[in-house]
């Protein structure tokens, strides 16, 4: 007979989270008030949310078109960060790293280093007032051209360790593969940028491939992953971090409701795999319903998710005395 989860254990869980979007997370109160929609906010919500039969990560991705809008000035931005912080802070995250495009908000009038100055005031507000540590990730977006993608990092340089913690890529994989943004991880890379990058998601293993080449130390999604052996070899000898999102996973249909996910396959093979949850509001999620589902789905035990919970306190791009408190706060439960 299968053993019943402790969900006191999972509520008391230091929780981390590694991939978490910020447009795809604000919480629906926060959208209502700051776009003063004429809708009924369950309207809205509606239209947050991924719809239940999503076929693919581009309609997934329309799910953002009313969240970008928030996030258009200085106030909102700094706002924006504060109100997810309070709500992650609900489900006893103790850390987070929130990721977003600058080049999305950037006008003549707000600029790439106001736009990211300003998500950093909400990550020392949500500190004070919920005492949750956080920094941003900075995402370059594939649709963009490599002017806008390069100017979007030196921007981020600007603040890379005063609460910048790494570069990203994000946005529709399946129409701009990897290879069309060399030049700005080989940037990245001499500038000393840690980066990640969405990769494998759309079932591209030679995305993923060509990331550690070009120097990543995390992959994004990742699930491409377990079509290959030696790759996952590699990413366990190397340390190399995956950040699973497994709700989101299945909304997009980066694996199919009868494949094997690859989760315990990654635990199995000693490959850092975390936990995380892409987009809360958009994928309607938590990190203790990703825990509780992958529980309930995969049969994953409780320590299980202390490996999980090591796995990114490891690879997160937090420094030594963020990491020290939270591996602390692991041994307390």
């Amino acid at each position: 007979m299968k053993k019943q989860i402790d969900y006191n254990f999972i509520k008391l869980l230091p929780k981390i989270d590694l991939h978490c979007h910020l447009d795809g997370s604000l919480p629906v109160n926060f959208v209502y008030d700051t776009l003063q929609c004429d809708i009924p906010i369950q309207a809205l919500e509606k239209k947050l949310s991924v719809p239940v039969n999503c076929n693919s990560l581009a309609e997934y991705l329309t799910c953002f078109d009313l969240p970008i809008k928030c996030l258009n000035n200085k106030e909102n931005i700094t706002n924006s960060v504060i109100k997810t912080l309070e709500a992650c802070a609900q489900d006893n995250i103790k850390y987070i790293e929130l990721r977003f495009a600058p080049g999305l908000s950037e006008t003549p009038d707000l600029s790439l280093d106001d736009i990211i100055d300003a998500s950093i005031k909400g990550c020392h507000e949500g500190k004070k007032l919920y005492n949750i540590d956080s920094n941003i990730i900075i995402c370059a977006m594939r649709h963009h051209d490599e002017d806008t993608n390069l100017r979007v990092l030196h921007s981020a340089l600007n603040f890379l360790n005063e609460g910048v913690c790494a570069l990203d890529l994000a946005g529709n994989e399946a129409a701009f593969d990897n290879h069309l943004f060399i030049n700005l991880f080989n940037t990245a890379k001499h500038s000393n940028m840690p980066f990640t990058i969405h990769s494998g998601e759309c079932g591209n293993v030679e995305n993923i491939k060509l990331a550690l080449e070009l120097g990543a130390k995390r992959i994004g999604h990742g699930i491409a992953m377990m079509k290959d052996v030696e790759l996952m070899k590699q990413c366990a000898k190397e340390r190399i971090g995956i950040e699973l999102c497994p709700t989101s996973n299945y909304q997009t249909k980066a694996i199919s409701e009868d494949a094997d996910y690859p989760l315990n396959l990654f635990i199995k093979n000693g490959i850092l795999a975390t936990i995380n949850t892409d987009n809360r509001t958009v994928s309607n999620t938590t990190i203790s319903n990703e825990f509780e589902f992958i529980y309930n789905k995969f049969g994953i035990r409780e320590e299980d998710f202390i490996t999980l919970t090591k796995n990114s306190i490891e690879i997160s791009f937090a420094n030594d005395n963020i990491k020290n408190y939270l591996y602390y706060e692991l041994k307390r439960i």
